[in-house]
């Protein structure tokens, strides 16, 4: 399986701007700039991206990782911070909120370790990772 997007850029680096599809086009054209990633302007940013692919890859493995163990999330809510210092993605924090019924808290971190360490994206990220995990 193969996935693509598409970036658009036109212009100096802090002056420019630039447009991002996807191959889905969930995103179609959509707009980032030197604003929309170094200030609060609109659009979104590559950070921004990184951080909804690894929360949803991460909720993702975690379901399929909970099911090989007997078990099925009523809900998995996982929130991602990419942080970019200087020049490099320094680090990405997941925080995961999830109800699953019946199992005990050691299952669950364990899991959800598994979950970190498996899914594509984390192997992607050549950087930190961390998680926080609340079983509800």
């Amino acid at each position: 399986m193969k996935r693509s997007a598409t970036a658009v850029w036109k212009g100096a680096g802090k002056d420019g701007n630039g447009v991002v599809s996807t191959q889905s086009n969930v995103l179609s054209k959509t707009q980032y700039s030197y604003k929309s990633r170094f200030e609060n302007g609109t659009g979104t940013n590559p950070e921004e991206l990184i951080a909804a692919a690894h929360a949803g890859c991460f909720s993702m493995k975690l379901a399929f990782v909970l099911a090989e163990a007997g078990f099925t999330a009523e809900e998995i809510n996982t929130d991602c911070t990419i942080t970019l210092e200087g020049t490099g993605i320094t680090s990405s924090h997941l925080v995961l909120k999830a109800k699953v019924p019946g199992i005990d808290k050691a299952k669950f971190d364990a899991a959800a370790a598994d979950a970190k360490a498996n899914c594509p994206v984390s192997q992607l990220l050549n950087t930190s990772i961390t998680l926080e995990t609340t079983l509800l």
